[in-house]
């Protein structure tokens, strides 16, 4: 049964950083594009980052361009989101998801990924 768990959440004061990770089991993530997403109370479910099956090509939403970093080490199958210069507007909770597809498409759409990991609370303090 192919499975994602994130962790690394937890509450950081504005301007902080925190490293998000997510680990596959029951699946090889190296044959699937990654993507995070984060939902904040009340607020739809916004696609955040992608990372291509090899790692390189990336996408981010324009909120976080210059403060996050996706990687992925796929001997590990684990993926990681790097997030600096954390803002208030960034507290939600974060997702990992896989698309069997290797790339990643222009927009990071939730309805084009298969699996999901089931979120990690991140709450930034201002």
């Amino acid at each position: 049964q192919p499975q994602l768990v994130e962790s690394g959440g937890g509450l950081v004061q504005a301007g902080g950083s925190l490293r998000l990770s997510c680990a596959a089991s029951g699946f090889t993530l190296g044959y699937y594009a990654i993507a995070w997403f984060r939902q904040a109370p009340g607020k739809e479910r916004e696609g955040v980052s992608c990372i291509s099956s090899g790692g390189s090509s990336t996408n981010y939403a324009d909120s976080v361009k210059g403060r996050f970093t996706i990687s992925r080490d796929n001997a590990k199958n684990m993926v990681y989101l790097q997030m600096s210069s954390l803002k208030a507007e960034d507290t939600a909770v974060y997702y990992c998801a896989a698309r069997s597809i290797a790339r990643c498409g222009q927009q990071i759409a939730a309805a084009a990924y298969d699996v999901w990991g089931r979120g990690t609370q991140v709450t930034v303090s201002s």
